[in-house]
C-alpha cells in the first residue's frame, strides 16, 4: 500500500478548490485514463486554471492536445512525462525534441505494472520486455534461472487524480466501461488521491459487488463539473 492512513474521515467530500490546495508547482501526479477517456476534466481544468507547473505526469499517454491530459501538456505545464506513448499529442513530440519536457518511455504493460506496485508497496517488478532495447537504458538485469530480467521500479506519485461513475461519502468508487482503464491501479499508488465522480451518494447506496477501488485508498472526493467539450471538438 501506498501512504494512505489507515484512519479515514467517514465523509471525504470536498470541492475543486479544497483539491486544487494539495497541486502545487513541482508536484508529481498520477493520473488515469486512456486517450483521454477517464482522465478527471474538472481536476485538470482547475490546474490549468491555477497555473501549476513544472510538473511530472505519470499514466498511459499525453493525450491529445486539446483533450484530458494533453491540454496540460500541451501549455508545457509539465517538466516530464512518464508514459508508454506521446504519439496522439505531437505537442509533446515537439516538446520533447526541443528539450524542453524530458519524456521517460515504458512499454504500456509494464507501465501499468510499476504502478500496481507502487500501489502495493513493492519497490519493482521484473520483466523481460525491453532487453536489448533502447528501453534497457542502463537498467539493472537480474537472472533467475537461466533467464534474465530488467529490474522496473515501481511508480508512486505525491497527488492521483482519477475519474469514476460514482462514489460515496466515504470514497468508494464504481467506474463505467472503458473508463475505468487504468484508473483503479492510479487510485492506489498516490500519496493523496482526489476522485471527480459523476455522482456522489451516501454510505450504503452503492451496491458492494460494483466497487472497484475501496474508498481506504481515496483521501478526497469531488463532484465533476462534466467534459468540457468546446475544447474537445474545437
Amino acid at each position: 500500500m501506498s501512504e494512505h492512513s489507515g484512519k479515514k474521515s467517514l465523509n471525504k467530500v470536498g470541492n475543486l478548490d479544497s483539491a486544487l490546495a494539495h497541486i502545487h508547482d513541482g508536484s508529481t501526479i498520477l493520473f488515469g485514463g486512456f486517450g483521454g477517456i477517464g482522465n478527471p476534466p474538472t481536476l485538470i481544468n482547475g490546474m490549468i486554471h491555477k497555473g501549476v507547473k513544472e510538473l511530472t505526469l505519470i499514466g498511459n499517454d499525453a493525450g491529445f492536445p486539446t483533450i484530458g491530459i494533453g491540454k496540460l501538456v500541451s501549455l508545457a505545464r509539465a517538466k516530464k512525462l512518464i508514459v508508454s506513448h506521446i504519439g496522439s499529442n505531437p505537442i509533446a513530440g515537439k516538446l520533447m525534441i526541443d528539450g524542453k519536457m524530458e519524456v521517460e518511455f515504458s512499454p504500456q504493460g509494464t507501465l501499468v505494472e510499476r504502478i500496481r506496485a507502487g500501489g502495493v508497496g513493492l519497490g519493482g517488478i521484473l520483466t523481460d520486455v525491453g532487453i536489448n532495447s533502447m528501453i534497457e537504458g542502463g537498467k539493472q538485469r537480474v537472472t533467475i534461472g537461466d533467464k534474465e530480467y530488467l529490474l522496473e521500479t515501481a511508480l508512486t506519485a505525491d497527488i492521483a487524480i482519477v475519474y469514476a461513475k460514482k462514489a460515496d461519502t466515504f470514497g468508494n468508487l464504481i467506474y463505467e466501461t472503458s473508463a475505468r482503464n487504468t484508473n483503479p491501479l492510479v487510485a492506489m499508488a498516490g500519496a493523496y488521491t482526489i476522485a471527480e465522480v459523476e455522482e456522489i451518494v451516501e454510505i450504503g447506496q452503492l451496491d458492494p459487488e460494483q466497487i472497484v477501488t475501496p474508498g481506504i485508498f481515496v483521501d478526497m472526493v469531488i463532484q465533476s463539473k462534466g467534459v468540457d467539450w468546446k475544447w474537445v471538438w474545437e
